[in-house]
């Protein structure tokens, strides 16, 4: 066979492996083998592109392609391997901007060095389509980065004329990809690409709260279209299938977030979730500190001991005390006393999709305790305590009862059915949502305040001396 029949069997394989690589990734059960299935597919792929002749003709192109990878490695697999569970999201969104970008630059090259005269419309659509999205992504990745390392602040950025400036902004890039379409012109392309990467600016700027996980999962998908449009553009099947699953997925993705929230995806990103709501005074809005129930290690660890079931609602409090291996330590000891024990999972719990899987699942909690919120509801009603350890938005009776609430609308995790509730706080702050949260006031609401890794351990402790 000639070299370009065993390249094309080499990508096929490889596109094999991503589609096996996301199936794997669609169960917490086989993720870890999916995603090494999907790691050794890239390499596969990545090592047959040397084979390629006009790259090792080209001492040059040879030499930079792999000093690239070597700084790129130095980077990024320290990175992933030292962040913390917490810092997972922004790390996604940082990495997923990169993809963004190098698709952006890699469609305005091939433009830049393609043959002289004008190249053909469909190239030319090719490439503006790769700019466009590659750059919205990468500068609307960094924002989300921005906010989630709160390097900037994570309420939604509001402004006089907003809807006016970015339909301005939409509108001159409309007219700039029509132009280049038309006459070809380089830079009418750079000045397009600037306008793009504005666009992801202030496309994100009003995003914020708990509207977060759902502007990772798109712009994700923003990232795929833009890699298959620079496959197009190289002439590459295999870039064109890795980017179209991405792209695929990351929209499939979206979408179910978006109705796990109970709101449309337009209204996710144009209503500046949060925008008008503050956090201070009582959950009734009249300014007024209303009064809660404080508990004690004590009382509540003999609660659990002697419950019949148990239900625990993990959220991003939990990544941010690093107390997952706490909290399954203490379902291991209700567990050995006949408790019944399984975990709540809210689609929109922490700050990215499947967060709270991630972190349990690194404390190798068995994959049949966690159950997602549609499964666990039917249950919240006969369980004796509903343990709520970080999450607030997502138990928040507000989201069903109170129509002039932000967050009305979204299913939430029935806590309040529980006959006991404990929340572990370190405060009365409200969560990422910015709203304070009804539940917290219930007369069968108990809090126990303080770190949340420090109070399991004080749970554990009662627990095992019960």
């Amino acid at each position: 066979m000639t070299l370009a029949t065993w390249t094309d069997l080499v990508y096929l394989v490889a596109a094999v492996g991503f589609i096996y690589a996301l199936k794997g990734l669609s169960s917490p059960r086989h993720a870890r083998r999916g995603n090494l299935v999907g790691a050794a597919a890239a390499a596969l792929a990545i090592a047959f592109t040397f084979s390629n002749p006009a790259l090792r003709s080209s001492g040059t192109n040879l030499v930079l392609a792999i000093v690239a990878m070597v700084v790129g490695a130095a980077i990024a697999v320290p990175t992933a391997r030292l962040v913390k569970m917490t810092a997972m999201p922004q790390m996604v969104a940082i990495f997923n901007g990169v993809g963004g970008g190098a698709a952006a630059l890699i469609s305005l090259t091939v433009f830049l060095i393609e043959d002289p005269g004008k190249p053909a419309v469909y190239r030319i659509g090719e490439v503006l389509f790769g700019v466009l999205v590659g750059c919205v992504s990468f500068s609307g990745s960094a924002i989300a980065f921005a906010k989630l390392q709160e390097l900037m602040t994570g309420r939604p950025v509001t402004y006089p004329g907003q809807q006016v400036i970015n339909a301005l902004v939409g509108l001159a890039i409309l007219g700039l990809a029509l132009a280049t379409l038309v006459t070809g012109s380089t830079p009418l392309l750079v000045v397009m690409a600037v306008l793009a990467l504005a666009l992801g600016v202030i496309f994100v700027l009003p995003i914020g709260g708990a509207d977060v996980p759902v502007l990772i999962s798109l712009l994700n998908a923003f990232t795929g279209l833009a890699v298959a449009a620079s496959g197009f553009t190289l002439n590459s099947n295999l870039l064109i299938v890795a980017g179209t699953l991405v792209g695929a997925s990351g929209i499939l993705l979206t979408r179910m977030m978006s109705q796990a929230m109970g709101r449309s995806l337009p209204n996710i990103l144009f209503s500046a979730f949060g925008s008008v709501v503050t956090a201070g005074g009582g959950a009734d809005g009249s300014g007024e500190t209303r009064p809660v129930k404080a508990g004690t290690p004590e009382d509540i660890g003999v609660l659990l001991a002697y419950a019949r079931k148990v239900v625990i609602v993990p959220g991003y409090g939990l990544a941010v005390a690093q107390a997952q291996h706490t909290i399954r330590e203490l379902a291991d000891l209700l567990t050995d006393k006949g408790v019944e024990v399984f975990y709540a999972i809210h689609p929109v719990a922490g700050r990215m999709p499947g967060h709270m899987n991630v972190l349990l699942a690194e404390a190798n909690v068995p994959y049949d305790e966690l159950k997602e919120m549609d499964e666990a509801n039917p249950e919240m009603s006969t369980a004796d305590v509903a343990l709520v350890v970080g999450a607030n938005d997502t138990v928040n009776p507000a989201a069903q009862t109170s129509p002039g609430s932000p967050i009305y609308g979204m299913p939430i995790i029935h806590a309040d059915q529980a006959e006991h509730v404990i929340f572990l706080k370190r405060s009365m702050r409200p969560g990422f949502a910015g709203i304070d949260n009804e539940l917290l006031f219930d007369p069968k609401t108990t809090l126990l305040f303080g770190d949340a890794k420090d109070s399991l351990t004080k749970l554990v402790n009662v627990v095992k001396s019960s």
